[in-house]
């Protein structure tokens, strides 16, 4: 997620990216940039933008090689979208790394992003760290209060999952048509295809759809399509469909 490098340059902190060659993280990459200037690793999981998704086991054999006086972030904004028999064990986790610092939101499956709220869970010495470097003002009582109703809305949030689970299934099956590659996605969208993104983009754009070029990720020949609602779907292929006719 291109925000954190942003977020580290500000703070002064120098930015290390590694690069994946098959759109999953490279936890051995990340093992081996480690060195005695490291002060946070950041793992997206799912990964934006690629959808794609670590194993619990590999996740776990990473962090037992994380030095302990490097904080571990573990994004799992997207965590709501993955079967239950997928979801990580991330907040057992924290009980066993004191390194560990796990993130979720409320800005995807529950569909509250204009609020801008979210939480992190972790032990009391990065928690207190945390409070320290915090915003005064950071989120408004009102978003508090709609996030924990959200948070006892089981229904909407398995009818949601349930709908993203529904959609990705047709986009597959429409690429699959099309002759297009993909990537399969554990979150709310996909990544496909189709030559040259941003002129994809803006063709798709002047038939009423808006998708994501990935050329700031050197993903020039990707787009990243993000699931709607059926009628939404199929839009989108029809759109896509045409243009590639």
């Amino acid at each position: 997620f291109q925000a954190f490098a942003g977020a580290a340059q500000r703070v002064g902190a120098t930015a290390v990216v590694v690069p994946s060659s098959d759109f999953r993280v490279d936890l051995d990459g990340l093992l081996g940039k480690i060195n005695e200037h490291t002060a946070l690793v950041y793992i997206a999981n799912p990964g934006n933008p690629t959808g794609t998704f670590i194993e619990n086991e590999e996740i776990e054999g990473f962090l037992r090689h994380v030095p302990k006086n490097v904080v571990v972030l573990l994004d799992e904004a997207y965590y709501e979208y993955l079967p239950e028999h997928e979801r990580s064990r991330s907040v057992e986790w924290v009980r066993d790394y004191p390194n560990l610092l796990l993130t979720r939101t409320f800005s995807k499956a529950y569909g509250l992003a204009g609020l801008r709220v979210g939480y992190g869970i972790a032990q009391p010495s990065v928690a207190n760290m945390l409070r320290r470097v915090r915003a005064p003002f950071s989120v408004t009582r009102m978003a508090q209060i709609a996030a924990a109703a959200a948070l006892n809305d089981t229904e909407f949030l398995a009818k949601t999952a349930e709908c993203n689970a529904t959609g990705l299934t047709y986009l597959y099956e429409s690429f699959d048509k099309l002759g297009l590659e993909y990537i399969r996605s554990h979150a709310n969208f996909v990544l496909v295809k189709v030559g040259d993104g941003v002129q994809m983009s803006q063709r798709l754009n002047r038939r009423g759809v808006i998708v994501r070029p990935l050329k700031s990720y050197g993903l020039t020949e990707w787009i990243r399509i993000s699931v709607g609602t059926p009628s939404e779907n199929e839009q989108v292929i029809a759109a896509l469909g045409k243009e590639l006719a």
